[in-house]
């Protein structure tokens, strides 16, 4: 069973989906890989859901400029590789960025091979299920661009300006 809920933000409608433990996906409704639940699996929307009340307390204080001091529980799932990727992007601090490159680099060093792809760490990146509390925003060009953002660029610019990291 997947539950479902929707957040109205300053930025637009996100929607939240949720087993039965865990928040499994955050999109803002519109979003390039805007995450779909799946026909197969049965879903009900489910406001009072827990995962849902503490994912909507962490968005109310990040939304009013502040660091939340908790998350509440994510259940990220993917491909190894993009498992690895969205862990490094869970360790982002936030009012900081990271690149594409350095991402890269720190997964080169995880496998022990000489280097990573920066573009392939993108596509991990674009494709994060569970996007503003896995800072996906954070993540900029090796020369401090703001390349892409699935949410798109000008709400990957509000959410940077939120933290008061200036662009």
């Amino acid at each position: 069973m997947i539950f479902t809920d929707t957040y109205t933000s300053p930025l637009g409608n996100i929607t939240l989906t949720a087993s039965e433990n865990a928040l499994t996906g955050l999109w803002f409704e519109g979003e390039e890989y805007y995450g779909k639940v799946s026909a197969k699996m049965e879903s009900r929307p489910c406001k009072e859901h827990p995962v849902f009340s503490q994912t909507r307390e962490w968005l109310n204080s990040y939304f009013r400029g502040q660091n939340p001091d908790f998350t509440p529980p994510l259940l990220l799932e993917g491909t190894p590789f993009r498992l690895a990727v969205w862990e490094i992007l869970r360790t982002i601090p936030y009012g900081q960025t990271i690149t594409y490159g350095e991402i890269a680099k720190s997964i080169a060093a995880q496998r022990k091979i000489p280097r990573m792809s920066a573009q392939a760490v993108g596509g991990a990146v674009g494709h994060n299920p569970i996007s503003i509390i896995v800072p996906c925003h954070r993540v900029i060009g090796t020369d401090g661009s703001l390349t892409g953002y699935a949410g798109g660029l000008e709400r990957k610019t509000a959410l940077l300006q939120l933290e008061g990291i200036r662009i």
